[in-house]
């Protein structure tokens, strides 16, 4: 017995050096490939983030050297009556854009979940404008959206209904650009029908037996079913409308240092004005500690509709997110 015992640790020792050789090529291979991603995240992505962060305590221009200011950027801002411009005009734009898109997009993705004759055509017609740049879409948009002779207005005028001047009243201007941001809500849909054609059909059948109408049925179980989804749409769009700035540059900036974007400066986005800084003004450090002000701002209201989602999104695997 002592022998076989013997031959047997003798016999597992080679096949545990093998698996030990095995695991450390593996581990090595591993992190040979993941090198290129781990070195263009630290050098084009974690290096400007951090370089940014200390030219936002300097003043920099580019053509001289930074020289530490310490908190004057900072303290500048609440003085600068463009950036609460800026800060007004992106509120009122995500106020109006994140309901306006979230209840647009689910409301399409009702419609095309329909088992109906030509449904896959009529998903793609939603799904085209969003594969349309940013820039080609502005000026589309700002021929549609022309008060004389665009096909907007057109039909207004012949019912002789009000047209408004969308993109030359300030009043207008928001509302304009948050149409033109709906038009490309193709991604927002596609997920959104992704995530009602996948609630079981089994719990709509037991409801129905239960004597449930549409009405109970959507909000007993696909909103609730679909709620994590729309959580992280939330999340993608609040993130997203803060940052909006390729629909206005075009529309209503000519260069980089125009004095203002749309009469009244009513579509000075923060981004924009940001840019403006950065890029006509050469106000780089200034810039940056614009950059971290919504840095800080968008993780702060990141943090509280995380902290939201226990009350209202539904996990099925994790027991109501609990």
């Amino acid at each position: 017995m002592q022998t076989q015992a013997v031959s047997g640790t003798a016999a597992s020792a080679p096949r545990r050096r093998f698996w030990q050789r095995l695991n450390f090529e593996e581990t090595l291979f591993g992190w040979l490939f993941i090198t290129p991603a781990v070195l263009g995240f630290l050098l084009f992505h974690l290096g400007p983030v951090l370089a940014s962060l200390v030219l936002s305590f300097t003043r920099y221009e580019i053509i001289t050297p930074p020289r530490w200011i310490g908190l004057d950027n900072y303290q500048r801002l609440l003085s600068d009556d463009l950036w609460f411009k800026s800060v007004q005009v992106t509120l009122k734009y995500v106020i109006l854009f994140v309901p306006s898109a979230l209840v647009t997009a689910y409301a399409i993705a009702l419609l095309m979940s329909r088992n109906i004759r030509g449904i896959a055509l009529y998903r793609t017609i939603w799904y085209l404008p969003s594969v349309v740049p940013v820039v080609a879409s502005a000026v589309i948009w700002r021929w549609g959206l022309n008060p004389e002779f665009g096909p907007i207005n057109y039909p207004l005028k012949v019912l002789g209904l009000p047209a408004p001047r969308w993109l030359t009243d300030p009043d207008w201007i928001i509302p304009s650009i948050v149409f033109i941001s709906l038009w490309g809500l193709g991604n927002t849909v596609l997920i959104f029908l992704a995530a009602i054609t996948g609630v079981p059909r089994s719990l709509y059948e037991a409801a129905e037996v239960d004597g449930a109408n549409s009405w109970a049925r959507f909000r007993h179980i696909t909103i609730p079913m679909t709620s994590s989804i729309i959580f992280y749409q939330l999340i993608v769009n609040v993130i997203s409308s803060f940052q909006v700035f390729g629909v206005a540059y075009v529309l209503f900036v000519t260069q980089p240092s125009a004095s203002s974007a749309g009469p009244d400066n009513a579509a000075l986005f923060y981004v924009l004005y940001m840019f403006r800084n950065a890029f006509g003004y050469f106000r780089n450090g200034y810039a940056s500690a614009m950059a971290w002000v919504l840095f800080v701002v968008i993780m702060l209201l990141t943090w509280l509709l995380f902290y939201s989602q226990k009350h209202w999104v539904y996990y099925e695997t994790e027991g109501g997110g609990e």
